[in-house]
């Protein structure tokens, strides 16, 4: 099975990726089972250094292989590497672990090993995790990952950038060099956040690529439960987002709404729906979070909300919605952004690096001006 139209990710449901509260083992299992109208499911190694895996094989077990989609993801070695705070674990493809020598055989292993601690045989799609420069455009990176495909551990390949938002023309890249090879690839895409994930767009079109979308919810405003004066806890992801930002989304969240009920929409499924509107995203893949607070939703009808985004739900806006929705959202130079950047100078680092003169031509190629649509604003 391909991804459908709707995904569940193990980051989901607080318990590897600190959004909420953390579900306890019988609610996470229900959330990640697929069924109900959602049947992709997208795990990655690195949550809790394999643990996730293993909690998603318990949701799998029992069920016909072909009945779902499965979504794996590797890149970061917690096997050999040694955790950087809150950087997490080097890439594999990090010079201290190893040269590209090495690539094909650490991407079996770690591929074996998430089969196993997901209790299958193969996956239906394997992407590359947050990669570092070298993920994006070392042929042998890509070697190892056909390697997998042939030897029936995957049936279609993808690349994953992350986790911070940016890696636009290094994405490009990547499929100007490996379009052949890559089915899919994540980006971070939502109507309060168009920017900077639009700009990929059209290259993904051009080289036959689909695109799975996560942050979908936008940090959980688009669940409608998160509003200003909201408590996250210390250890809460979204922590990282600048003070204000809860108050400026409600703003924009409130004139979208009419969009959302003219189609009979909530707002996660307006949300979806804009995404799906775009060239090339075929997948959604919210977070879902259960807050914390006598008014939060139960995650269980965050769910069932997500799931009910079928047919006509998920396509029925007009073309002039969708560039309504996107001018309300307009987020242009908003943050600094992650991978190959004109603002950085200085040695490589796992997730920023500065902008060669071959990604400048590739930024022209495509209309794309780094000083201009890639640069932090403020």
């Amino acid at each position: 099975m391909d991804p459908t139209t709707t995904a569940i990710g193990t980051w989901s449901g607080g318990r590897f990726m600190h959004f909420g509260e953390a579900l306890d083992d019988e609610r996470m299992t229900a959330l990640l089972r697929p069924g109900g109208g959602i049947e992709t499911v997208i795990t990655a190694d690195t949550y809790g250094a394999g643990e996730a895996d293993r909690v998603l094989g318990g949701a799998l077990a029992g069920l016909d292989r072909d009945s779902y989609c499965l979504v794996g993801a590797v890149g970061h070695d917690f096997y050999e590497g040694e955790r950087e705070g809150a950087k997490g674990f080097p890439r594999f493809t990090d010079s201290r672990l190893r040269d590209e020598g090495g690539y094909a055989d650490y991407l079996r292993m770690a591929t074996e090993q998430s089969l196993e601690r997901c209790g299958v045989e193969r996956f239906d799609l394997l992407m590359l995790h947050n990669p570092d420069r070298s993920g994006y455009s070392s042929p042998a990176v890509w070697e190892g990952m056909e390697a997998l495909r042939a030897d029936g551990l995957t049936r279609l390949l993808g690349v994953a950038p992350g986790p911070a938002n940016g890696f636009t023309l290094d994405l490009i890249d990547c499929l100007e060099r490996f379009g052949e090879q890559i089915d899919w690839a994540m980006i971070i895409l939502n109507p309060l956040e168009p920017w900077p994930g639009e700009l990929v767009l059209d290259a993904a079109v051009a080289h036959g690529v689909s695109l799975i979308t996560r942050v979908v919810d936008h940090g959980g405003l688009f669940h409608d439960d998160v509003l200003p004066g909201h408590a996250f806890s210390p250890r809460d992801h979204r922590e990282f987002r600048p003070s204000g930002w809860v108050q400026a989304g409600r703003e924009k969240l409130e004139l979208m709404r009419p969009f959302a009920e003219r189609h009979g929409l909530s707002m996660l499924q307006l949300a979806c729906a804009w995404n799906l509107a775009q060239p090339a995203v075929r997948c959604v893949a919210p977070t879902l979070i259960q807050e914390s607070g006598p008014q939060a939703r139960p995650i269980e009808d965050k769910r069932a909300e997500l799931a009910a985004l079928t047919g006509e739900r998920a396509g029925g806006l007009e073309a002039e919605e969708v560039r309504a929705i996107r001018a309300i959202g307009e987020n242009t130079g908003c943050m600094a952004l992650k991978g190959a950047s004109v603002e950085y100078e200085g040695a490589p680092l796992a997730d920023r690096w500065p902008l060669s003169g071959h990604l400048q031509e590739l930024a022209a190629r495509w209309g794309i001006a780094p000083e201009r649509d890639l640069s932090h604003a403020a």
